[in-house]
C-alpha cells in the first residue's frame, strides 16, 4: 500500500464511544438523506472513508430502519437503505417557480450563447479559408501572368492581324467534313447491326451486352454537338475548275 492511502486513511477519524456512536448515526443518517438512493452498509462505510467501521453502519442502518427514519429494501440476502421519501424536506411552490424562472433563463443564455459560438465558429473557417500572404503573392503573380498574356492576344485582335487564312481555314472545313462524313457512316452501320443484334433481347439484356463489349454511346455533351449549327448547317462543295 502507497503512503499516501495510509496517510490519507489515517486522517480519517474513527466515530467511537457514545458520542461517537451519536455522530456515526447522525452522519449515516445525513448521507442516506442526501444521496437519496439505496445503498448497503458496505457503500455506506466506504463512501464515508470509513468514519463509521462496517459493523457499525449496518447496526445503524438496521436501527434507523426500526425507528422508521429511512426504508429497509431486502433483496436475496442483500439489505438495501433508502431515505424516507415522506419525510424528505420538499420546496416550496415559490422556489419551484423562481427555480423554473432560472431555468428558462439559463436555457435562453445558452441558446444565445450557442449562436454566438456558431458564428465565431463560421469566421474562423473564413479566416482560416483566406490565403496567406505569401499564397496571395503567389496567386497575384500567376494572375498577372494571364492578364498579360490575355492583353497580348487582345492587342492583336484589335490590330486586324488575320489569325488564320483563307487556305488554312479552307483546308480545316475540308477535314470537318471528311471526317464527320465517315463518323455518319460509321455510325449508322453500327445503329444498323445493333438493331439486329438487340432485336430478341429486352432493354435490360441489351444493356448488359452493350456493357461487356465495351460499346460507348453518345454523351450528353456529343448529343448537343450534333444538335448544333455546326453539324446540321450542310457542307458546300467546292467549285470545280473548268
Amino acid at each position: 500500500m502507497s503512503s499516501t492511502t495510509t496517510k490519507t486513511k489515517s486522517d480519517v477519524k474513527v466515530l467511537k464511544g457514545q458520542e461517537g456512536a451519536r455522530a456515526a448515526e447522525d452522519a449515516v443518517l445525513a448521507y442516506i438523506k442526501q444521496m437519496n438512493r439505496p445503498f448497503g452498509a458496505v457503500d455506506v462505510s466506504a463512501n464515508l472513508k470509513g468514519a463509521v467501521t462496517k459493523p457499525l453502519t449496518q447496526k445503524i442502518l438496521a436501527a434507523l430502519a426500526e425507528k422508521g427514519e429511512i426504508v429497509q429494501k431486502t433483496y436475496g440476502k442483500m439489505n438495501y437503505y433508502v431515505a424516507d421519501q415522506s419525510k424528505l424536506e420538499t420546496l416550496p411552490q415559490e422556489k419551484i417557480a423562481e427555480l423554473e424562472k432560472q431555468l428558462k433563463t439559463t436555457n435562453e443564455e445558452l441558446k444565445t450563447t450557442a449562436g454566438d459560438l456558431r458564428t465565431a465558429a463560421n469566421d474562423l473557417t473564413k479566416i482560416k479559408s483566406t490565403p496567406k500572404d505569401d499564397e496571395l503573392d503567389v496567386q497575384i503573380a500567376d494572375m498577372t501572368s494571364q492578364t498579360s498574356k490575355v492583353e497580348a492576344h487582345l492587342k492583336t485582335l484589335r490590330a486586324g492581324t488575320t489569325l488564320i487564312s483563307a487556305e488554312e481555314l479552307a483546308k480545316i472545313e475540308t477535314e470537318w467534313g471528311k471526317w464527320r462524313s465517315e463518323w455518319v457512316r460509321r455510325k449508322k452501320i453500327f445503329n444498323t447491326f445493333w438493331a439486329i443484334i438487340s432485336d430478341s433481347m429486352t432493354p435490360q439484356e441489351a444493356e448488359v451486352v452493350q456493357e461487356d463489349l465495351g460499346i460507348e454511346r453518345d454523351t450528353p455533351e456529343h448529343v448537343k454537338l450534333e444538335r448544333s449549327a455546326l453539324c446540321q448547317q450542310k457542307m458546300v462543295p467546292a467549285k470545280r475548275k473548268r
